[in-house]
This record gives structure tokens, sequence and C-alpha cells, in this order.
């Protein structure tokens, strides 16, 4: 059963920077083909496309993010990082992890997430509150 657990910090003072892991169980974050994705949900909107670590280790961030944004992994860990600098309130939000998508398509690089239906399983969400 493959499982996902984000950690990090709740809170989080205007400027910093924003790190959150995801740790996954049952699979293995380089199995071939698989795709981890950080999403984000801010209150009383819907969910916003963050980012994409490949299998192997290719990235892809939404560019409204872009300039702040960075996914990275480790394989000995079975864990991928999400880091946003710069943190402003706006970036209060539940932070998600998931499995997906399914590929990279140019949805992804126009900052779409693309159907729900190929992400899963989730993380549970994690709430962080930009604040000082």
């Amino acid at each position: 059963q493959v499982q996902l657990q984000e950690s990090g910090p709740g809170l989080v003072k205007p400027s910093q920077t924003l790190s959150l892991t995801c740790t996954v169980s049952g699979a293995s974050i380089t199995t071939n083909y698989y795709y981890w994705t950080w999403i984000r949900q801010p209150p009383g909107k819907g969910l916003e496309y963050m980012g994409t670590i490949s299998y192997g280790g290719l990235t892809r961030y939404n560019p409204s993010l872009k300039s702040r944004i960075s996914i990275s992994r480790d394989t000995s860990k079975n864990e991928f990082t999400l880091q946003l600098r710069s943190v402003t309130p706006e970036d209060t939000a539940v932070y998600k992890c998931a499995r997906g998508p399914r590929g990279i398509s140019t949805e992804h690089t126009l900052g779409f997430l693309g159907p729900l239906n190929e992400y899963g399983p989730w993380g549970q969400g994690t709430q962080v509150t930009v604040a000082s």
C-alpha cells in the first residue's frame, strides 16, 4: 500500500522559505514512470498545481511560482521536498503531496493540474500559515 506523508513547520514568517517534505512508503520514488507532485489549496480556493519531480529527478514547475519554487528528492530516504522562497501571506494554504500525474504534458508546464484521476494516493495535507 502506497502512502504519502507531508511534514514541516505549520507557521512561516513572511519573506522566509517554506520547506516541506513528503515521505513515501510502499513504493520507490525512482520507480519508472512514477511522478510526484506538490499541490496546495489556499483557503476558500481550489487546488493549485505547484510542481512535479519525475522518477528520474526531472522537475516541472507552475510558471507562476517558477522564480520561487524548488522540488528536490532524497532517494536514500524515499522522500521529496518542496521549497518555496520569499513567502507572503498569500502562500497560506493546505499543502499536499501526491503520486502523479501519469506523465508531464503541456498543461503542467502551463501550470494546470490536469485530471484529478491521474493523482493518487495523496498525503493527508498539512496547513501552512504565513504570518509574522
